[in-house]
């Protein structure tokens, strides 16, 4: 059976054999790659990335020159010609691959055996992951609520990201409003953090205001180098098209024609997080980013993410995308890390009741 061919002719041919009597449920792929250069990349360095696949998806996958064969179960096959479908045409765009990729790949391949989150227009089982393009980069989505988060941003005034670390919350927010402003879509970015994280008041703290606020903001600045040149970035920062502050400079302002970004949400309180959604001004998009398990705010203060989250729960105009452990992207011991802290949350929250 001949594959499916995009406009942008990924895969030569794809062929479909029938399995041996007595194996109705595997599946043999062969598929013949029209570039040699990037079939090499795509298979990685001792066919690094086509033994991940195996690994992940419990297949077996021979190369020889531009020919890949896939054997497995037939649903399992299918996607491991999903993913590396998926790797080759970001190959095609003269993007790089690395694991995470793979990684994502493999989630987005077998995600498209799901509904999506948001609906989309592309067929069930032929889903191009959602893209945010950067004069810097072109970042893809890895995860089924990474590819929800991204297509909410495209289509939401006010999107609210929940989750723990490492899912890319913050970073594909970043991303989406380095992209409008690069398109001419918004006149500029403003970027906000609570500062409580250190437990300090800013006043006690040595040198000028931006001395004191940058260690709360770093997170907000590297990402926007990642897509950014840094040249370009600094000069925006110095004309202040680009403005990188704590919340507490919010009050009193309209934010008109900005992408505004709240980043570790859940350490605001509810008169911070009222105030700081009621600055959205015309033209303007406002994406939220926190986890409601990582608030630093005393012990009797309520966290104004958790609030606005039940406040505004379907209203139109905002979305909220709820990430998992397994949406984390970063280095596979942190989504173990992320797991291994809910469970110990839940086994003292057992123990507490218990006691009641």
């Amino acid at each position: 059976m001949t594959a499916d061919h995009n406009e942008e002719s990924r895969l030569s041919a794809t062929e479909l054999q029938d399995p041996p009597s007595g194996a109705s449920d595997m599946a043999h792929i062969v598929l013949t790659f029209d570039n040699n250069k990037l079939a090499s990349a795509l298979y990685g360095q001792f066919d690094e990335n086509l033994a991940r696949l195996e690994q992940k998806l419990g297949v077996d996958i021979r190369s020889r020159g531009n020919q890949i064969t896939i054997k497995g179960s037939s649903s399992s096959a299918e996607q491991a010609r999903r993913a590396l479908d998926n790797l080759y045409g970001i190959l095609q765009k003269g993007g790089d691959i690395s694991q995470s990729d793979v990684d994502g790949a493999v989630r987005m391949a077998v995600a498209a055996d799901d509904q999506m989150t948001l609906p989309t227009l592309e067929r069930k089982g032929k889903m191009a992951a959602a893209q945010i393009a950067t004069r810097k980069r072109t970042i893809y989505a890895r995860s089924l609520n990474q590819d929800a988060y991204m297509r909410a941003l495209d289509r939401s005034e006010l999107v609210f990201g929940i989750g723990p670390a490492g899912t890319g919350k913050t970073y594909l927010a970043v991303a989406h409003a380095a992209m409008l402003l690069e398109r001419g879509m918004v006149e500029r970015i403003v970027l906000s953090r609570p500062a409580v994280e250190a437990g300090e008041r800013l006043g006690f703290l040595p040198g000028d205001m931006k001395e004191k606020v940058d260690p709360y903001l770093r997170p907000l600045y590297d990402a926007l180098y990642d897509m950014m040149p840094a040249d370009k970035v600094e000069r925006a920062i110095a004309a202040e098209v680009i403005e990188i502050a704590p919340l507490a400079f919010m009050r009193g302002r309209t934010l008109a024609h900005c992408a505004v970004i709240l980043d570790e949400a859940q350490n605001t309180t509810p008169m911070q997080m009222k105030m700081f959604l009621t600055r959205l001004g015309e033209g303007s998009r406002m994406i939220v980013t926190g986890d409601p398990t990582q608030i630093d705010l005393p012990s009797n203060t309520k966290s104004g993410l958790v609030e606005a989250l039940r406040i505004l729960d379907g209203i139109t105009g905002s979305v909220t995308v709820r990430f998992s452990d397994t949406d984390v992207v970063r280095h596979p011991l942190v989504a173990e890390i992320v797991r291994a802290y809910d469970r110990d949350a839940k086994m003292a929250r057992g123990f507490d009741a218990s006691q009641n």
